[in-house]
């Protein structure tokens, strides 16, 4: 099992967590949704599920559910500002296609 986080991201997700000092980590995961099949979902988890894995990944706790695990295996998740913009951004080699605004995506 393999998930990255690029300094910016790592920075950004420490922000986070500092804010939230009770939460458990960071939970990287994705649920049906969009024009594609998948969008990714990020958010701060108050407590890891016996579902759930943790990854310790440079120092921050990244939590997925079992089930999401196959379809993350290899991301690299980086936060990119552009603009007044900012968001996480998802290089997943699972992916086989992404609709056109870049919200979800597909797995083969």
């Amino acid at each position: 099992m393999s998930i990255s986080i690029t300094p910016a991201a790592n920075q950004r997700m420490r922000q986070f967590l500092e804010q939230t000092p009770a939460a458990a980590g960071v939970r990287f995961g994705v649920k049906k949704t969009g024009c594609s099949g998948f969008a990714y979902v990020v958010d701060l988890a108050e407590t890891a599920g016996t579902d759930d894995q943790t990854f310790q990944i440079d120092g921050v706790p990244v939590i997925v559910d079992a089930k999401a695990l196959p379809l993350v295996d290899g991301t690299v998740i980086d936060f990119q500002r552009q603009g007044l913009n900012a968001s996480f951004v998802f290089h997943n080699p699972n992916a086989t296609g992404e609709c056109g605004c870049g919200e979800s995506f597909t797995v083969g």
